[in-house]
């Protein structure tokens, strides 16, 4: 039996910008505890990230990393938020998924 990575799933709110995008950070790195190995930002139902959310979910990779978690995005494909994901290269960077489901799984990672 292989060993199975249960991911922990931050769900992120619609918008993320400079009045809530320190919150999101303390929650990615608040999952980030000992033994959490993949940590899930779930921005399927965002709709606008401005550049501090962006700023914010880097530090948050480093967080992360520096604590031994990967940091997986789940971004609806199309979108806005996906958009600018891909336009900052922030996907060339961090993992990006177009789903959660695909982001728990193995495979299915879409580059920026």
């Amino acid at each position: 039996m292989s060993d199975l990575v249960m991911p922990f799933i931050v769900v992120l709110p619609p918008e993320i910008d400079a009045t809530n995008a320190s919150d999101v950070l303390d929650l990615i790195a608040a999952a980030c505890a000992p033994g959490v190995s993949v940590v899930i930002a779930d921005l399927t139902a965002t709709s606008f990230c401005d550049s501090s959310g962006l700023q914010h979910l880097i530090q948050a990779s480093l967080k992360a990393a520096a604590s031994g978690t990967e940091l997986r995005l789940a971004i609806t494909p199309g979108g806005a938020v996906s958009r600018i994901i891909e336009l900052t290269g922030i996907s060339q960077r961090l993992p990006v998924y177009p789903s959660i489901q695909l982001a728990a799984g193995s495979g299915g990672q879409v580059a920026g």
